[in-house]
């Protein structure tokens, strides 16, 4: 391979790395207004996707996600808060459509169970630590070893 070869190769991994990033939001749902816009893109950045799950309404190209957007650039039109719009999108959507849930009492398993589950590992590991070794198996003495011999020379 030469060494433009592996340039070339190298240009187009990062290439397609930096397309799986790519945003979803058309130009036509897109704010005039810059600072509205960035409001839009930094809420929607922190929607999940209801039909892909895994990505942000921001990322995603189904067709509710486009709705999504363009329901948070309606709001903040209209001169929601960025509060006041996700609040109204989670009364809709209920908290699943937050990627990162608020922390309340009904979610405060949920982020405490990685808390407590460190925690108890780590009980279980400090145990294991003092937990005595078992004692060494001690070797045949010299009267053990000759009935051994005896008893197997005699099969």
């Amino acid at each position: 391979m030469t060494m433009r070869g592996f340039v070339a190769g190298l240009v187009l991994g990062f290439v397609l790395l930096a397309s799986g990033s790519a945003f979803a939001v058309k130009p036509d749902e897109m704010l005039s207004d810059p600072a509205l816009e960035a409001r839009a893109r930094s809420l929607s950045a922190g929607l999940r996707c209801m039909v892909c799950q895994n990505q942000s309404i921001d990322e995603s190209d189904a067709d509710l996600a486009r709705d999504l957007r363009v329901l948070v650039r309606d709001r903040l039109k209209a001169g929601d808060s960025d509060t006041q719009v996700i609040d109204y999108v989670v009364s809709r959507y209920g908290e699943f459509v937050l990627l990162k849930p608020r922390f309340e009492w009904r979610t405060a398993l949920l982020w405490g169970a990685p808390v407590f589950l460190l925690l108890i590992g780590g009980a279980f590991m400090m145990r294991a630590a003092r937990r005595p070794k078992a004692p060494e198996m001690a070797g045949l003495s010299v009267d053990e070893k000759a009935r051994l011999d005896a008893i197997l020379k005699r099969d």
